[in-house]
C-alpha cells in the first residue's frame, strides 16, 4: 500500500537540462512536443516558471510525456510511465522546421537530448543536419543519446552515452577501462563523431578527442541520494561552457562538479552557479590522466 503524502511536478527530459542552463544563468530555447491535455499546460507553467524560452508544437494526437516516480525514504519505489513514442506527424514537423528556419543561426551550440519519444528520428536528423550544414557559421551539436537511435548521430560533435549506453552502441560489455576504451573506438567507427564522452557513475568520465586521445576525469561525487538526471546537467554544463569559449575538456570537467551536486539530490535536480562556484572552490583540482 502506498499512502501519498505529497506530490510535485519538475520539468524532465529535454525541460531538465534547459532548466540547468537557466540554473547555471546561461539562456535556452526548449524545442519540445505536448499534448493538448492538462499536463501540456503543467508542462508550460514550469517552464514559465523556470523562465525558459519555449517552443511547444502540439499535437492532439499524442498524451504529454510524463512520469510518475514515487519515492520513499529518497528512493524510488517505482516508475509510471504515461507517453507515446510514435514518430511526429508531417503537420508537426512542417511546423517545426519552419520554425528551426527562423532561428538556428542564433544558437551556437544545439542539444539534442534523445530520450526516445518520437521526436528524434531518422526523417529529423537528415532534415536537421542538412539544415545547420547551410548555416553561415556551423552549430556544435551535442547528443545525450537513446540506444535504439544510435545510426542517426553520425557526424555530431560529441556524444555523451553512459557505460550502459555506450556498452549497447558498441555491442559489448563495459565494466573496467580496457572495455570503456574498446567501446569508444567502437562508437567512432560506427558514427564518425568527432568526440565522445563516456560517463561512468561513481568512476567518473572519459573524454575522447578522437580515438586516440582519451582523457580520464575522476568524479567529484561526495554523497549519492539519486542519479535521476544526472546525464541532463553534465550534458547542459558541457553546451554553456562551450558557448563561452571554454575548451572541451574544461567543459567536461566543469560538468563532473555539476553532476557530483545533482546526485546529492532527490529527482531530477539541478546545479546553481552557486553550487558549481563552490565546488571548484571548495574541492581539489582534478588529476586528469590520459587512457592513451
Amino acid at each position: 500500500m502506498v499512502r501519498v503524502e505529497s506530490e510535485s511536478s519538475l520539468l524532465g527530459g529535454a525541460g531538465n537540462v534547459a532548466r540547468n542552463i537557466a540554473s547555471l544563468g546561461g539562456e535556452a530555447l526548449l524545442v519540445a512536443m505536448v499534448g493538448d491535455d492538462e499536463d501540456g499546460k503543467i508542462l508550460d507553467r514550469l517552464c514559465k516558471e523556470s523562465q525558459l524560452t519555449t517552443k511547444l508544437i502540439c499535437d492532439p494526437a499524442r498524451p504529454t510525456t510524463k512520469k510518475t516516480r514515487i519515492i520513499a525514504s529518497n528512493q524510488q519505489v517505482v516508475r509510471v510511465d504515461h507517453e507515446l513514442t510514435a514518430p511526429m506527424e508531417q503537420a508537426e514537423s512542417t511546423e517545426l522546421f519552419n520554425f528551426l528556419q527562423t532561428v538556428i543561426d542564433e544558437y551556437p551550440i544545439i542539444i539534442l537530448s534523445d530520450y526516445g519519444k518520437g521526436f528524434i528520428s531518422k526523417e529529423f536528423m537528415s532534415r536537421f543536419m542538412g539544415m545547420i550544414t547551410d548555416c553561415e557559421e556551423r552549430p556544435l551539436v551535442l547528443v545525450d543519446p537513446k540506444t535504439v537511435n544510435y545510426d542517426l548521430y553520425h557526424g555530431v560533435d560529441l556524444l555523451t552515452p553512459n557505460t550502459k549506453e555506450a556498452g549497447e552502441g558498441a555491442g559489448l560489455p563495459v565494466k573496467n577501462q580496457e572495455s570503456v576504451i574498446r567501446a569508444g573506438e567502437t562508437l567512432f567507427n560506427r558514427l564518425q563523431c568527432n568526440n565522445l564522452l563516456i560517463t561512468m557513475g561513481g568512476d567518473g568520465m572519459a573524454l575522447f578527442e578522437g580515438k586516440d586521445a582519451i582523457q580520464h576525469i575522476p568524479t567529484f561525487a561526495r554523497k549519492v541520494f539519486d542519479v535521476t538526471g544526472a546525464g541532463d546537467t553534465v550534458i547542459a554544463t558541457i553546451a554553456l561552457a562551450l558557448s563561452a569559449g571554454v575548451d572541451l575538456l574544461t567543459a567536461c570537467t566543469l560538468a563532473n562538479y555539476a553532476a557530483g551536486v545533482v546526485v546529492a539530490q532527490v529527482g531530477a535536480a539541478t546545479a546553481s552557479l552557486e553550487d558549481l562556484t563552490e565546488c571548484v572552490n571548495e574541492l581539489p583540482e582534478p588529476e586528469v590522466t590520459s587512457w592513451k
